[in-house]
């Protein structure tokens, strides 16, 4: 078993890594830009809101605060009549890019730090690259990738938008792996 302190130099590199691929699928290749429709007569939708502002947080529409209501006839109708739908809604203001720039890398630093100590606890020091990768790899993928399926199962996230954050992903764990078995401590 390997302490967490001697594996400190492939977590930073590893979020380093993540953090750079990230802006290269969605700066340089933008592999996200179709993944967000505009409303139709967007304008009218956002002056009906402003009408009365609903709070940042998440909606569903039709709402149920109930989950037994949900085969009544009223509910029933409304989910016909549509529209279905999960919305969020940000506090007012730009974006704050900054901030959420700082959280992703914090975010990969975190995935860094389980796929460190999980290889830490299955691999020794001198284990063979492609062991480490495999390990370190399958552990990102399952942080960077596994959750978004439930996106489209469960909120509706379109499949090619869920296969596309798979694929980034799947970068994102090819980068963690490869930067951990090259950096992985020799004894």
């Amino acid at each position: 078993m390997l302490s967490m302190s001697s594996l400190w130099l492939p977590i930073l590199v590893s979020a380093v890594g993540v953090f750079i691929a990230s802006a290269i699928l969605h700066m340089v290749l933008p592999i996200h830009k179709g993944d967000y429709k505009q409303l139709p007569d967007e304008e009218a939708v956002r002056a009906a809101m402003q009408k009365s502002p609903p709070a940042p947080g998440q909606y569903m529409v039709p709402f149920l605060a109930d989950l037994k209501d949900f085969n009544t006839p009223e509910i029933q109708k409304k989910y016909a009549e549509g529209p279905v739908g999960m919305l969020t809604i940000q506090a007012n203001g730009p974006v704050n890019m900054g901030k959420s720039l700082s959280i992703w890398f914090v975010l990969c630093v975190v995935v860094s730090d389980f796929c460190a100590y999980i290889a830490g606890l299955s691999l020794s020091a001198g284990s063979d690259y492609l062991k480490v990768f495999q390990v370190v790899g399958a552990t990102a993928f399952m942080a960077y990738g596994l959750g978004e399926p439930a996106n489209a199962i469960w909120r509706g996230q379109p499949w090619g938008t869920t296969f596309r954050h798979l694929a980034g992903g799947l970068v994102y764990a090819l980068v963690t792996a490869g930067v951990f078995g090259w950096l992985w401590p020799q004894g």
